[in-house]
């Protein structure tokens, strides 16, 4: 299988401006991610709609494509820079792996995880999941739930608590369930992200702002494998701060 890793970067968040230029230890955020990715796949690309994003990529030796600024969601953005590498290098690839810009810490074995996923060629659509520790809050809402058929596939996701567990209390219900969060990390075969991309946005993912419903209302599946290593999605300042203090405790 050949693979194509790429990186959708926005410099644009209403949470956080500028967020894959921000610092981490002396490297800029995206080029942490890039650096991971690295380890694992051959051909990784930043994709991106920002010179800023674009100027520093280069200055770290990143492979980065400019992509149009009108762009919904990273999908989206895979979908333009698939079609563009593969134009400008004359090469095709069957997978495409859309590795989150704000997963600085993102573990090797968690791509290769979601890579092997495609062993199996009734897989379209992989990603990862993993359980909620018992600290962690199940209730919030950036951190999107995701329920499991036995074959491992995904039913549903939402930033709601999911499923319900009727009869117990609330505060006990990580005692009684293994509730999952989805980790934002996604691999299609190259034909299928170019159908979904073409899909138009569906009542759940507006409901959710949540991408993969859209997929999973028209029909598509997506394959969940578990992953236990722990990740840091950096969504806000608040969120770098604590995950550079960890990173010096470590």
């Amino acid at each position: 299988m050949k693979i194509l890793a790429l990186i959708p970067s926005r410099y644009g968040s209403s949470r956080f401006e500028g967020k894959p230029l921000a610092d981490i230890l002396g490297l800029p955020m995206v080029v942490r991610v890039f650096n991971q990715t690295m380890k694992v796949f051959d051909c990784v690309y930043v994709a991106t709609d920002d010179k800023r994003i674009e100027d520093v990529a280069k200055k770290y030796n990143c492979n980065v494509v400019m992509t149009s600024s009108q762009h919904k969601s990273g999908t989206d953005r895979c979908r333009e820079a698939l079609d563009k590498i593969e134009k400008e290098t004359q090469k095709k690839f069957d997978i495409v792996i859309n590795i989150q810009g704000d997963e600085p810490f993102i573990h090797t074995e968690q791509l290769q995880l979601l890579a092997e996923s495609f062993s199996d060629k009734n897989v379209d659509i992989a990603t990862l999941v993993k359980p909620f520790d018992k600290d962690e809050d199940i209730n919030n809402n950036n951190s999107p739930k995701v329920v499991l058929s036995k074959k491992m596939y995904a039913l549903y996701f939402s930033r709601s608590v999911v499923p319900f567990l009727r009869g117990v209390e609330k505060n006990q219900w990580q005692d009684k369930h293994t509730f999952y969060k989805h980790i934002g990390l996604y691999a299609y075969r190259s034909d299928v992200l170019r159908e979904i991309t073409s899909l138009e946005q569906g009542e759940l993912e507006k409901c959710e702002s949540l991408e993969q419903l859209r997929w999973l209302e028209n029909g598509y599946s997506i394959k969940c494998s578990v992953t236990n290593h722990k990740t840091y999605a950096i969504d806000t300042p608040e969120d770098l701060k604590k995950v550079i203090e960890t990173m010096k405790n470590v």
